[in-house]
């Protein structure tokens, strides 16, 4: 069986089936050859997990697409926690970009 692309809007899609997910947000760090993707998670699903567990979640749901990324980051948040912080941050807040530059890895062009 032939793999598909991973793209932010394939991705999006899974995480917002697979976890009943509120809110995702998804960004290619790769410049666009689909390699390196971060995300920003909203699901109830997260509700009384810590960190480790609500990652754990993530993975086993995107269990094929990981499998054919190079790089993966997310961040998990309740629908709680996530309107606590966009009322702390104004809305500016997003996925991790945490080793990036601007959103994108160092040395890959666009």
């Amino acid at each position: 069986m032939a793999e598909t692309a991973i793209t932010e809007s394939s991705l999006k899609d899974a995480l917002t089936e697979r976890l009943k997910a509120t809110y995702v947000e998804v960004a290619d760090m790769s410049g666009g050859c689909g390699q390196s993707f971060t995300s920003l998670i909203v699901s109830a699903e997260f509700a009384g997990k810590n960190s480790l567990k609500r990652h754990r979640l993530v993975n086993s749901a995107l269990k094929d697409e990981i499998a054919q990324i190079h790089a993966w980051s997310a961040k998990c948040q309740t629908p709680d926690e996530y309107e606590k912080e966009m009322a702390t941050t104004g809305g500016n807040d997003g996925p991790p970009l945490d080793g990036t530059d601007e959103g994108k890895v160092d040395g890959v062009d666009q």
